[in-house]
């Protein structure tokens, strides 16, 4: 099986190129950098074929899947600076890619009959409430920009093709890019305290284990709607921190606030993050391991990669 992967050069995409070379398939790696500039280890990533390809470009798009005619496309590439989505000069650009992007890999799909999976968020919902969000769940709301574009990709998916899989995460953490634990261990080393939101609630995504549950579905024609967040149950922000730092050895002490008290962002933030899973066991496939345990895992290879 061939499989062509975007947007290699973050978390995601990294990942998957390795799953797939573990598991003996042939990937080829794409983003809108010349040359591969993701994590440089030994890992499968950085041997495996790369090719750059711009996706708001949309003949490009089409000339290079229909060269590669890929069996499966695994769609990582996206704008995922949130409040940078809502600078009225950024738009543009961030529906071009969150939009129109996506709409060129799927019209590319099809014309190769290659299965598609899209990577989507929660932020399509309006996050209010205590109720987890349902993977067939059609009330769309977004809060902010990011969200809309989003949810405009996954609008393409669905109406231009039928094997494809949508899969929604969250608080997505990896070892190759920025984000939220990375962010939170500099900031202990320098802090004696810091403020944490306890009132936005989900529950984190690894993109170790998101990447093991995307190639077992690629295996598969169980196309349809999906909710990949890591185990161990719904948490804050501030929950997140304590146990990064409990398991990291830090003695920072975390003080919970609420999103009033830290202070409004540029973008609105969801409350409710919180994902349903148990469609994942009901098709069959393996659910990721608890977050508590990802995070361990993280930070044993995040230790790795600095040694």
């Amino acid at each position: 099986m061939n499989v062509f992967v975007t947007g290699v050069n973050g978390q995601l995409g990294h990942d998957v190129m390795n799953e797939l070379a573990k598991r003996g398939y042939e990937g080829v790696g794409t983003d809108i950098q010349p040359v591969y500039s993701g994590v440089m280890d030994d890992s499968a990533v950085t041997r495996m074929p790369y090719v750059q390809m711009d996706i708001t470009n949309r003949a490009q798009v089409s000339s290079i899947i229909r060269e590669l005619h890929p069996d499966v496309i695994v769609h990582c590439a996206a704008w995922t600076a949130v409040d940078a989505a809502e600078d009225e000069a950024n738009r543009p650009k961030v529906k071009a890619i969150n939009v129109d992007g996506v709409q060129n890999i799927a019209d590319a799909a099809k014309l190769v009959d290659a299965k598609m999976i899209y990577i989507s968020t929660d932020y399509v919902f309006d996050g209010q409430g205590e109720t987890p969000w349902q993977p067939d769940c059609k009330d769309y709301a977004p809060l902010n920009y990011y969200g809309e574009t989003k949810l405009g990709g996954e609008q393409a998916v669905a109406r231009t093709l039928e094997k494809y899989f949508i899969v929604r995460i969250a608080w997505v953490f990896g070892l190759n890019g920025k984000n939220f634990i990375k962010t939170m261990l500099n900031v202990g080393k320098t802090h004696d305290t810091v403020r944490v939101v306890m009132d936005q609630i989900g529950t984190p995504t690894y993109t170790l284990d998101l990447a093991r549950l995307l190639v077992d579905m690629l295996e598969t024609e169980k196309y349809g709607y999906y909710h990949a967040t890591n185990e161990g149950g719904y948490i804050s922000w501030y929950d997140f921190t304590k146990e990064i730092y409990r398991q990291a050895g830090y003695t920072t002490k975390v003080v919970p606030v609420t999103s009033a008290e830290y202070g409004a962002s540029v973008a609105a933030r969801p409350f409710n993050s919180r994902l349903d899973k148990s469609k994942l066991r009901e098709a069959g496939f393996t659910p990721l391991p608890t977050w508590q345990d990802a995070v361990g895992r993280y930070l044993e290879a995040l230790k790795s990669s600095e040694a």
